[in-house]
């Protein structure tokens, strides 16, 4: 709270991170992922600006429950999850979100931040975040410019003659230089980095957008005011989004506005947009090398190396980056790192799934991670949260036997309820009706066979789901 204004921090959760593959993934991105600690990226942006309130976070469909689980292991506030049926980028996500504060708070003041922002030192945040305030009640548009340490060709440069820490009126934005400019932007010191953090009264933000992107805000405005709630979601109409068009917020306003304002940053900052800002960020050893996991490495240095599940043993090594998950390793020359996303439209061109989900997938009710896999078999180890439930289904083509490992399941099959416990199984035939719940105050595990001429995830007939999946 500052002043008669709500504060609202809006935390934009999209995007899929392709630059951080094998981790980062487009259904488990990296602002879900406990990349630098032990809570995600989400959650560490979500608790730097606690103080303010309780947050809006906008996410798309298939995060939705990942992202309501985080919140709900962190948050006391009565968080809100605004659904985006279909990616139109910054401005209109913002659009939504604006939308939906000013229709019970008028003069609300946004502090919107994207999930996947790493900030060391967030007292001084906290201190630029209050002058950034002060200006937004000036009816500003405010961008924080994060004050460049070293000439940097990932990121966009704002110019600004910031003598002070209340910043200066924005005189332009600049896109990604080639090293020579960013050099020069450097050494001049009226350049800053584009940080994505911004902060404005919702409905300033809306007036502008009336004034340079009607179209883009009688569509947002269309699809809020045909918005429906969905369980603890807000799902803003679809048909209504796809006439809007798709646009930063800064190509669509803070390019073009008269009342763009930058606060400067001076702190340990990064997008982590890439492995080797990772490895900038991380502590390191004495021979420079960041190790997370289980990793044994012997004369090596200054490499990244990320194991997952087993031992990551490296030798005689130097400037790598080594990312090793279930079902995928990664090896990369550190300064080639900002390609990765090659590899990633590559292995979507070639229809293979490993740009798109782990070996182990999140589910509303718990999770999966296929263990095995042959011919006609494949096998699964399911977590089921206490309390949830799978959906009433049937398949086509593959008959089930679980073997229950932790815990107690309660199953029922074409009618029948039975109760199995630890070190006992139960056998679903093809085409019977089945559904499994945890009735327990502790996770189920299980173990999953399936056989069957076709085990793909498409053969699910749902009768019946607690979550509202099709």
């Amino acid at each position: 709270m500052s002043g008669n204004n709500v504060v609202v921090p809006v935390i934009l959760s999209g995007g899929s991170g392709t630059r951080l593959w094998p981790k980062s993934r487009k259904q488990h991105p990296k602002q879900l992922l406990q990349l630098t600690g032990a809570l995600s990226m989400l959650q560490q942006t979500v608790q730097r600006v606690a103080h303010l309130g309780a947050p809006l976070v906008v996410c798309n469909d298939d995060q939705r429950f990942q992202v309501a689980e985080q919140l709900q292991a962190i948050c006391d506030a009565p968080w809100t999850i605004l659904l985006e049926p279909l990616a139109r980028n910054t401005a209109p996500a913002i659009a939504l979100a604006a939308l939906q504060v000013v229709a019970r708070e008028p003069d609300a003041v946004l502090v919107v931040l994207p999930a996947d922002h790493l900030i060391r030192e967030d007292d001084r945040f906290r201190l630029a975040l209050q002058r950034a305030i002060q200006r937004a009640q000036d009816d500003y548009l405010v961008v924080f410019g994060v004050t460049p340490d070293k000439p940097e060709t990932g990121y966009g440069y704002i110019r600004a003659a910031a003598g002070s820490e209340d910043g200066a009126p924005v005189n332009r934005f600049v896109e990604k230089p080639d090293l020579e400019t960013a050099r020069a932007y450097c050494a001049s010191g009226e350049y800053f980095w584009n940080s994505g953090m911004f902060v404005f009264k919702a409905g300033t933000y809306l007036d502008e957008l009336a004034r340079y992107e009607p179209e883009m805000l009688a569509a947002c405005r269309a699809a809020m005011e045909l918005a429906v709630a969905d369980l603890d979601f807000i799902r803003a109409d679809r048909a209504a989004l796809e006439l809007c068009p798709s646009q930063s917020i800064d190509y669509a306003l803070m390019e073009r506005t008269e009342r763009a304002w930058m606060v400067p940053l001076d702190l340990n900052w990064s997008d982590l947009g890439s492995w080797s800002s990772i490895w900038e960020m991380m502590d390191k050893d004495a021979d420079g090398n960041v190790k997370l996991g289980d990793v044994l490495t012997e004369d090596c240095s200054n490499s990244l190396f990320h194991a997952e599940g087993h031992l990551i043993a490296a030798l005689g090594v130097k400037d790598l980056v080594v990312i090793d998950t279930k079902d995928a390793l990664m090896i990369a020359p550190r300064d080639r790192v900002q390609d990765v996303k090659k590899l990633v439209a590559r292995l979507e061109r070639e229809g293979r799934g490993e740009h798109l989900v782990h070996r182990e997938v999140y589910r509303p009710w718990g999770s999966y991670d296929s263990v095995d896999h042959g011919e006609r078999f494949q096998v699964k180890r399911i977590v089921v949260k206490p309390g949830q439930s799978l959906s009433l289904q049937m398949h086509h083509h593959r008959a089930e036997h679980w073997v229950v490992v932790q815990g107690t399941a309660e199953v029922s099959l074409d009618g029948d309820i039975h109760l199995i416990s630890e070190n006992e199984s139960i056998y679903i035939p093809l085409g019977a009706r089945h559904r499994l719940t945890n009735p327990g105050k502790l996770p189920l595990h299980l173990i999953e066979v399936q056989s069957g001429s076709y085990l793909g995830e498409d053969d699910i007939v749902r009768f019946e789901d607690t979550y509202g999946r099709k």
